[in-house]
């Protein structure tokens, strides 16, 4: 049911609210109202619900992409203590300023400190308590920080933000230099 109240509110505010950040100002009410303690300026992709949103904090400025996972339970032990226990618990705590790539699963007990950037698909299973770190991979490690990202990839940036899609469209095919290749 959170799910389908999830989508009804993703859909109506691309109706009521015609600039995105009114939509995203609309989606983040409603995760607050599930539990999920949400800072400012936040752009979330995902239906970020766990059983327990009230174990889940946000910062500010935190971009969540789609398809994202924050697990704050696993009932595995249920197996290994041969039904003696059901549950542990973990909360997560998602820093300032940080970065969470589509795919992406976050464990319970997960802390990611401010400017972590989590690379697309990554599986994140201890606290990263390095600022600025961007880490992947399974189990997610640490790979670089911003400003070699930045080095590495400072050419390919574009910055779109102002651009209609037809706009966007037009700019970048129009100007394949930008593209970056692996």
């Amino acid at each position: 049911m959170k799910m389908k109240r999830y989508y009804f509110i993703k859909v109506i505010g691309k109706f009521l609210h015609r600039g995105r950040a009114s939509q995203k100002e609309h989606i983040n009410k409603w995760f607050r109202k599930q539990g999920i303690e949400i800072g400012e300026n936040c752009s979330i992709f995902s239906n970020i619900i766990s059983s327990e949103p009230y174990l889940i904090s946000i910062g500010d400025n935190v971009t969540i992409s789609n398809s994202v996972q924050l697990i704050t339970h696993d009932n595995s032990i249920i197996k290994a203590s041969n039904a003696k226990y059901t549950d542990i618990f973990g909360k997560i705590n998602v820093g300032n300023n940080s970065f969470i790539g589509a795919h992406a699963i976050i464990l319970p007990g997960v802390s990611l400190c401010d400017g972590t950037i989590v690379a697309a698909g990554s599986v994140v299973t201890k606290s990263i308590y390095s600022e600025y770190s961007i880490i992947g991979g399974n189990p997610a490690k640490i790979i670089g920080t911003w400003s070699d990202f930045l080095q590495i990839n400072d050419k390919y940036g574009i910055d779109v933000s102002s651009m209609s899609n037809d706009k966007k469209r037009e700019y970048i095919l129009g100007n394949p230099e930008y593209l970056k290749s692996r």
